[in-house]
């Protein structure tokens, strides 16, 4: 582990190649890091979602179900998932550098396998693996852009970092629907070799060797706690993923997957709690910043990628956009959350973290209570200010929460309390989506069944509405009965339009509601640290 406060990348210029240290000699070897490792951050974060806007692709082209391709995005999750707590003690195994070119090789072979894949099964197959190598990329990514810079230049080294995690979810259905359009599904990941090509050259050529003080081999390998934390994880991000699908405890499947799930995460939790060596220290949640900061950054995974989830669901199934166009709908929201990167490199030290978690919470509840108000009317410009608020509100929590909820913890407890906190964000987000998913099919239905105990032919302005749609349909109809049954189905549309409308409304209403109720846990955090001493704290985490 580095020191804090030290720049590990000037601090001993043997580790560093021949051009590397001609770099640092003009300053500008951070600056190449930092892009190397961010390229690394952009290729995982946009592979969780660029997949999503393909599947009617890949399932045309594989012979696929719709439940048999909704795996295709549910095993890259559940690797990702189960990596993510692993990665601070993989680093620490293997050497930080070592684990994350190995990650962005991995990453890059699986994202090759996945475009030459030639059956649902061998697909999977490489989504897994990609995940696998795709969950050691975020955090390892962060620790390094952080610690290419020095203390004072720490703001601008989260804005650099946050730009591509940010902006990557939103940037991803453009990019995947464009190229599903215009070159076929398989190049959404042919398009990582290049980009995974040129992030490890850079790596291999401009990043400081690992020192051997930094790697630790001959330490116990908990195995048990590791297959009991696959397990446990595994199953409980399928019992998310497919729970609304199979129907949730009425499926024998998810019940069984269910009681798996409870078990390993009791029997993980027990295990590393009493084992020397744990792979995941779950011990720092003695610390009151490490209980907050993990439960908000749930909730912020919940509430911003839930937006970012159900935006493009709602335009794609309501106002009928292609996979592109509902891409370029949050493009906006991208630009803003840019913008204000840029702002908190300038003022990211002069506010308590605390302040501006606080602001942007303000600013993604204004996000949902906007939101709500969508009607029949709505579209593109309607959405835009709504995304804006949005993107601005994104960066104002994501940036300063690591710091308050990391700055606290004393240095031996750092990277464990960085592992656990990354995986809470991830968990928040699919149980975000599940949430979202399962809100909008059981409030449609209730919706619509409420509007249609209003409709009865003996209500007069009902029977003069469907004289007149039984009218316009009598010329095309053939007869008065086939033209009444053609208006009675346009009812029908409307109703079950109007209901959708009404269930997106709802979600919308609750992700504002939840970002308000949850502001308490603010004062969980760590508040009393400067936001210099706490940025080096989280920077050395990873």
């Amino acid at each position: 582990m580095s020191t804090p406060g030290v720049n590990l990348y000037g601090s001993d210029p043997a580790l560093l190649s021949p051009l590397a240290a001609r770099l640092l000699e003009k300053g500008w070897l951070k600056w190449v890091i930092a892009l190397a490792a961010s390229l690394g951050a952009i290729l995982e974060v946009i592979d969780t979602v660029i997949a999503n806007v393909a599947l009617p692709n890949i399932r045309g082209n594989l012979g696929a179900t719709l439940s048999e391709a909704g795996w295709i995005s549910t095993s890259y999750a559940c690797a990702n998932v189960v990596i993510i707590p692993l990665s601070a003690w993989l680093g620490y195994r293997f050497g930080r550098r070592n684990y994350f070119v190995f990650s962005l090789i991995g990453f890059t072979m699986a994202s090759l396998l996945c475009g030459i894949s030639h059956s649902l099964g061998m697909l999977i197959f490489a989504r897994v693996l990609q995940g696998l190598a795709g969950g050691g990329l975020l955090a390892k990514a962060q620790s390094i852009v952080f610690e290419a810079f020095p203390v004072k230049e720490r703001p601008i080294a989260q804005a650099i970092f946050g730009l591509g995690v940010i902006v990557g979810p939103a940037l991803g259905p453009v990019l995947g629907g464009w190229l599903t359009d215009n070159m076929g599904w398989r190049w959404i990941f042919f398009i990582n070799l290049p980009m995974g090509i040129l992030a490890v050259l850079m790596c291999l050529t401009f990043m400081p060797s690992d020192r051997k003080e930094d790697i630790n081999r001959t330490g116990k390998v908990d195995w048990t706690g590791i297959g009991l934390l696959a397990v446990g994880l595994a199953c409980f991000q399928i019992f998310l993923e497919e729970g609304q699908q199979e129907d949730w405890f009425d499926s024998n499947f998810i019940r069984t997957v269910a009681v798996a799930s409870v078990i390993g995460i009791a029997l993980f939790i027990w295990r590393e709690l009493t084992t020397e060596h744990p792979a995941v220290d779950l011990r720092v949640l003695r610390h009151r910043s490490m209980i907050g900061g993990s439960m908000y950054s749930a909730i912020l995974g919940m509430g911003l990628y839930g937006i970012m989830f159900a935006v493009p669901v709602f335009v794609q199934d309501y106002l009928h956009y292609t996979a592109l166009q509902s891409g370029l709908v949050l493009a906006p929201g991208a630009v803003a959350s840019a913008i204000m990167m840029v702002l908190y490199g300038r003022i990211g030290g002069k506010f308590p973290p605390r302040v501006m978690i606080f602001a942007g919470a303000l600013c993604t509840s204004l996000t949902g209570f906007l939101l709500m108000n969508i009607n029949p009317n709505t579209g593109t410009h309607q959405l835009f200010w709504p995304l804006i608020a949005r993107g601005f509100g994104s960066v104002m929590m994501f940036m300063p929460l690591s710091i308050a909820t990391l700055g606290p913890l004393p240095k031996k407890d750092l990277a464990a309390g960085a592992g656990f906190y990354s995986l809470t964000r991830q968990l928040g987000s699919s149980i975000g989506i599940a949430l979202i998913t399962t809100v909008v099919v059981q409030r449609q239905a209730l919706h619509r069944s409420v509007l249609v105990e209003r409709i009865s032919e003996y209500r007069p302005q009902f029977g003069e509405r469907m004289e007149m749609l039984t009218g316009a349909m009598a010329p095309h109809a053939g007869s008065h009965q086939a033209a009444h049954d053609q208006a009675l189905g346009l009812v029908d549309r409307i109703v079950s339009g109007q209901a959708m409308l009404q269930s997106y409304g709802d979600v919308f209403l609750y992700v504002a509601l939840i970002f308000i109720v949850t502001l308490p846990l603010l004062f969980l955090l760590g508040g009393n640290k400067s936001n210099k001493d706490a940025s080096d704290a989280a920077a050395s985490a990873h």
